[in-house]
Protein backbone atom coordinates (compact mmCIF):
# COMPACT_ATOMS: atom_id res chain seq x y z
CA UNK A 1 0.00 0.00 0.00
CA UNK A 2 2.79 2.39 0.89
CA UNK A 3 4.74 1.49 -2.23
CA UNK A 4 1.99 2.82 -4.52
CA UNK A 5 1.19 5.87 -2.40
CA UNK A 6 3.49 8.25 -4.24
CA UNK A 7 3.25 10.73 -7.06
CA UNK A 8 6.57 9.49 -8.50
CA UNK A 9 6.73 6.33 -10.67
CA UNK A 10 8.01 3.28 -8.80
CA UNK A 11 8.68 0.86 -11.64
CA UNK A 12 7.93 -2.83 -11.26
CA UNK A 13 7.42 -4.07 -7.70
CA UNK A 14 8.08 -7.59 -8.99
CA UNK A 15 11.53 -6.57 -10.23
CA UNK A 16 12.16 -4.31 -7.21
CA UNK A 17 11.89 -7.33 -4.87
CA UNK A 18 15.15 -8.70 -6.32
CA UNK A 19 17.15 -5.46 -6.26
CA UNK A 20 19.44 -4.59 -3.39
CA UNK A 21 19.19 -1.11 -1.97
CA UNK A 22 15.67 -0.38 -3.20
CA UNK A 23 13.29 1.78 -1.24
CA UNK A 24 12.47 0.71 2.28
CA UNK A 25 9.05 -0.94 1.89
CA UNK A 26 7.79 1.08 4.84
CA UNK A 27 9.65 4.23 3.82
CA UNK A 28 7.35 7.19 3.49
CA UNK A 29 7.27 8.76 0.03
CA UNK A 30 8.02 12.46 -0.29
CA UNK A 31 4.82 13.24 -2.19
CA UNK A 32 1.93 11.07 -1.06
CA UNK A 33 -1.36 10.72 -2.91
CA UNK A 34 -3.40 9.86 0.20
CA UNK A 35 -3.17 9.51 3.95
CA UNK A 36 -4.38 6.22 5.38
CA UNK A 37 -6.80 6.70 8.26
CA UNK A 38 -7.66 2.99 8.66
CA UNK A 39 -7.38 -0.22 6.64
CA UNK A 40 -8.32 -3.88 6.64
CA UNK A 41 -6.83 -6.40 4.21
CA UNK A 42 -8.83 -9.61 3.93
CA UNK A 43 -7.97 -12.57 1.68
CA UNK A 44 -10.67 -11.65 -0.84
CA UNK A 45 -11.22 -7.88 -0.40
CA UNK A 46 -9.92 -4.78 1.33
CA UNK A 47 -11.27 -1.66 3.02
CA UNK A 48 -9.54 1.69 3.29
CA UNK A 49 -10.44 4.99 4.86
CA UNK A 50 -8.36 7.46 2.89
CA UNK A 51 -7.79 11.18 3.13
CA UNK A 52 -6.92 12.69 -0.24
CA UNK A 53 -3.68 14.72 -0.26
CA UNK A 54 -3.17 15.33 -3.99
CA UNK A 55 -5.80 16.27 -6.58
CA UNK A 56 -7.52 13.00 -7.60
CA UNK A 57 -5.20 11.25 -5.14
CA UNK A 58 -7.65 8.50 -4.16
CA UNK A 59 -8.44 7.71 -7.78
CA UNK A 60 -4.74 7.61 -8.70
CA UNK A 61 -3.78 5.53 -5.67
CA UNK A 62 -6.47 2.90 -6.20
CA UNK A 63 -5.60 2.69 -9.92
CA UNK A 64 -1.89 2.25 -9.13
CA UNK A 65 -2.62 -0.31 -6.42
CA UNK A 66 -4.98 -2.41 -8.54
CA UNK A 67 -2.88 -2.30 -11.71
CA UNK A 68 0.50 -2.63 -9.99
CA UNK A 69 -0.54 -5.48 -7.73
CA UNK A 70 -2.20 -7.31 -10.64
CA UNK A 71 1.00 -7.04 -12.69
CA UNK A 72 3.10 -8.14 -9.72
CA UNK A 73 0.85 -11.12 -8.93
CA UNK A 74 0.60 -12.18 -12.58
CA UNK A 75 4.39 -11.99 -13.07
CA UNK A 76 5.09 -13.83 -9.84
CA UNK A 77 2.63 -16.64 -10.60
CA UNK A 78 3.23 -16.73 -14.37
CA UNK A 79 -0.40 -16.00 -15.22
CA UNK A 80 -2.41 -13.34 -16.97
CA UNK A 81 -5.80 -11.75 -16.57
CA UNK A 82 -7.66 -9.71 -14.04
CA UNK A 83 -7.47 -10.33 -10.31
CA UNK A 84 -10.27 -8.13 -9.07
CA UNK A 85 -13.92 -8.83 -9.67
CA UNK A 86 -16.25 -5.92 -10.23
CA UNK A 87 -15.57 -2.21 -10.19
CA UNK A 88 -13.93 -0.27 -7.39
CA UNK A 89 -16.54 1.21 -5.03
CA UNK A 90 -16.11 4.24 -2.85
CA UNK A 91 -18.25 6.19 -0.43
CA UNK A 92 -17.74 9.82 0.55
CA UNK A 93 -17.67 10.23 4.33
CA UNK A 94 -19.88 13.23 4.94
CA UNK A 95 -20.22 13.35 8.73
CA UNK A 96 -18.07 12.87 11.78
CA UNK A 97 -20.41 10.25 13.26
CA UNK A 98 -20.18 8.22 10.08
CA UNK A 99 -16.37 8.53 10.13
CA UNK A 100 -16.17 7.21 13.69
CA UNK A 101 -18.43 4.21 13.01
CA UNK A 102 -16.70 3.54 9.69
CA UNK A 103 -13.35 3.44 11.49
CA UNK A 104 -14.76 0.66 13.68
CA UNK A 105 -16.16 -1.22 10.67
CA UNK A 106 -12.81 -1.04 8.85
CA UNK A 107 -10.50 -1.65 11.82
CA UNK A 108 -12.53 -4.66 12.98
CA UNK A 109 -13.78 -5.91 9.61
CA UNK A 110 -11.87 -9.17 9.83
CA UNK A 111 -13.30 -9.82 13.30
CA UNK A 112 -16.91 -9.18 12.37
CA UNK A 113 -16.96 -11.14 9.12
CA UNK A 114 -14.51 -14.03 8.80
CA UNK A 115 -13.50 -14.68 12.40
CA UNK A 116 -17.05 -14.61 13.70
CA UNK A 117 -17.80 -17.41 11.28
CA UNK A 118 -14.75 -19.40 12.40
CA UNK A 119 -13.24 -19.04 8.93
CA UNK A 120 -9.55 -20.13 8.78
CA UNK A 121 -8.76 -17.33 6.30
CA UNK A 122 -9.29 -14.80 9.12
CA UNK A 123 -5.70 -15.51 10.16
CA UNK A 124 -4.58 -14.02 6.82
CA UNK A 125 -6.26 -10.68 7.49
CA UNK A 126 -4.43 -7.57 8.65
CA UNK A 127 -5.91 -4.32 9.84
CA UNK A 128 -4.90 -1.08 11.49
CA UNK A 129 -6.60 -2.16 14.75
CA UNK A 130 -3.30 -2.99 16.52
CA UNK A 131 -1.87 0.33 15.36
CA UNK A 132 -4.89 2.15 16.83
CA UNK A 133 -4.34 0.37 20.15
CA UNK A 134 -0.62 1.19 20.12
CA UNK A 135 0.39 -2.47 19.88
CA UNK A 136 3.03 -4.00 17.64
CA UNK A 137 6.09 -2.37 16.12
CA UNK A 138 5.55 1.39 15.93
CA UNK A 139 8.02 1.55 13.00
CA UNK A 140 5.33 -0.20 10.94
CA UNK A 141 2.63 2.37 11.76
CA UNK A 142 1.51 4.54 8.90
CA UNK A 143 -2.10 5.53 9.57
CA UNK A 144 -3.12 9.09 10.37
CA UNK A 145 -4.98 8.05 13.52
CA UNK A 146 -5.31 11.48 15.12
CA UNK A 147 -8.41 12.18 13.01
CA UNK A 148 -10.17 9.43 14.99
CA UNK A 149 -8.24 9.08 18.25
CA UNK A 150 -8.14 12.84 18.80
CA UNK A 151 -11.87 12.67 19.52
CA UNK A 152 -11.41 10.35 22.51
CA UNK A 153 -9.78 11.07 25.84
CA UNK A 154 -7.72 7.86 25.62
CA UNK A 155 -7.03 4.84 23.46
CA UNK A 156 -9.02 2.78 25.98
CA UNK A 157 -12.06 5.00 25.36
CA UNK A 158 -11.77 4.41 21.61
CA UNK A 159 -11.40 0.66 22.19
CA UNK A 160 -14.57 0.60 24.32
CA UNK A 161 -16.44 2.63 21.69
CA UNK A 162 -15.19 0.33 18.92
CA UNK A 163 -16.04 -2.94 20.66
CA UNK A 164 -19.50 -1.63 21.56
CA UNK A 165 -20.09 -0.53 17.97
CA UNK A 166 -18.88 -3.92 16.71
CA UNK A 167 -21.66 -5.63 18.63
CA UNK A 168 -24.18 -3.32 16.90
CA UNK A 169 -22.66 -4.13 13.49
CA UNK A 170 -22.90 -7.88 14.13
CA UNK A 171 -26.51 -7.55 15.30
CA UNK A 172 -27.50 -5.57 12.19
CA UNK A 173 -25.85 -8.16 9.93
CA UNK A 174 -27.72 -10.98 11.69
CA UNK A 175 -31.01 -9.09 11.35
CA UNK A 176 -30.37 -8.41 7.65
CA UNK A 177 -29.61 -12.11 7.09
CA UNK A 178 -32.81 -13.15 8.88
CA UNK A 179 -34.82 -10.63 6.87
CA UNK A 180 -33.37 -11.93 3.58
CA UNK A 181 -34.23 -15.52 4.57
CA UNK A 182 -37.74 -14.44 5.53
CA UNK A 183 -38.31 -12.65 2.23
Amino acid sequence: MNEFNTVEPIGSIFENRFKEGTKNPLGHPASKLVNFVAFCLNPNHFHFILEQVEDKGIEKFIHRLAMGYSKYFNNRHKRSGTLFQGPFRSIHVDSNGYLLHLSVYVNLNDKQSLQSLGHPASKLSKSSWAEYLGKGDSREYFCKKDIILGQFSSIDDYEKFALGSLEGIKLRKEQEKELEEFI
